[in-house]
C-alpha cells in the first residue's frame, strides 16, 4: 500500500472545494483574487489594510509593452504557431536573474541589511553603506535599483504611498531609500525600481523570499496572453522581432475614475 503523502492547500470533496479551509464558492464574489492568491500562497487571508497593497503589486508588473524578454518569448513562439499555453511557457521560462528574478534576490539582500540594523544597533544609513560594501567585496550587485527607461519610475512612489496607507512601512522599505540615497549621493542615481519596491513590501509583510518572484510572475502572465493574442491577429507568422521596431497605436492617456 502506498505511503500517503500531505497536502495543506485545498481539499477536495464531493460538491465541496476549500482552499486552506474556505469553501471556494463562497469565497468567490466576496475576496479579490489578489486576496485569495495571499490566502493560496500564505496559508491565511491577508490582513483587510494589506488587501489594497497586495493588490497593487500585482497590477504594477501586469506589462512592460513589447521591450522585455518575456514579451518578446511569448510573441516569438506565437509566431511559430505555438498555442496559447506554449507561448505565455515560454514567456515564462524567460524570467530569470535579469529579468523579473530581482525580487527574491532584493529580498534577500534587504534581509542581511535589516539583520545589521538590529544585531549592530545601526541606522538604515549605515547598514545601507555596509551592505553595499559586503556586495562589492562578493562581486555582485544591488538587486532592484536602476532602470533601463525609468529615472523615476511612477509605481514606486506610489508604492511608498500605499505602504504608508497600509501601516507597513518599517525597516525594509526605510533601508531601501537609505540605498537608494547612497547611490545618488556617491553620484549612481539608481533609482529603486519597481521590483525592488515589490521586495521590499513583500519583506515588510513577511512573505519567503523563496515565492518572492511569483508576485511577478503572475501579473506578467496577463500581460503575455494580450502579447499572444495580439501577435496571432496582427502579425504575420515567422516574422523578425526587433524592439525598436514597435510603435504603439492604442488608446491615448485615460485618467481612472
Amino acid at each position: 500500500m502506498a505511503e500517503k503523502w500531505q497536502t495543506a492547500i485545498t481539499e477536495v470533496k464531493p460538491n465541496e472545494l476549500r482552499l486552506r479551509g474556505y469553501r471556494i464558492d463562497e469565497l468567490m464574489g466576496a475576496k479579490s483574487l489578489a486576496e485569495v492568491t495571499w490566502l493560496c500562497w500564505m496559508g491565511e487571508l491577508p490582513k483587510p489594510e494589506w488587501a489594497p497593497l497586495i493588490e497593487a503589486m500585482l497590477v504594477a508588473s501586469v506589462d512592460h509593452g513589447t521591450t522585455p524578454p518575456s514579451a518578446l518569448s511569448a510573441r516569438v513562439a506565437t509566431g511559430t504557431g505555438a498555442s496559447i499555453s506554449q507561448a505565455v511557457a515560454a514567456g515564462t521560462l524567460s524570467i530569470n536573474a535579469s529579468h523579473g528574478g530581482a525580487i527574491e534576490g532584493c529580498m534577500l539582500a534587504l534581509a542581511r541589511g535589516v539583520k545589521l540594523m538590529h544585531d549592530d544597533n545601526v541606522d538604515a544609513a549605515d547598514a545601507a553603506e555596509r551592505l553595499l560594501a559586503y556586495l562589492k567585496s562578493e562581486g555582485k550587485r544591488m538587486p532592484g535599483f536602476g532602470h533601463r527607461v525609468h529615472t523615476n519610475d511612477p509605481r514606486t512612489a506610489r508604492f511608498r504611498e500605499l505602504a504608508r496607507q497600509a501601516g507597513v512601512y518599517g525597516d525594509y522599505l526605510g533601508l531601501a531609500d537609505a540605498i537608494e540615497r547612497h547611490f545618488k549621493e556617491a553620484g549612481k542615481p539608481l533609482p529603486l525600481n519597481v521590483d525592488g519596491a515589490v521586495a521590499a513590501v513583500l519583506s515588510e509583510l513577511g512573505v519567503p523570499p523563496l515565492i518572492g518572484n511569483a508576485f511577478f510572475i503572475l501579473p506578467r502572465v496577463v500581460g503575455m496572453v494580450a502579447h499572444f493574442a495580439e501577435e496571432r491577429t496582427r502579425e504575420k507568422v515567422m516574422r523578425r522581432i526587433g524592439q525598436e521596431d514597435a510603435e504603439y497605436d492604442g488608446p491615448g492617456p485615460r485618467s481612472v475614475e
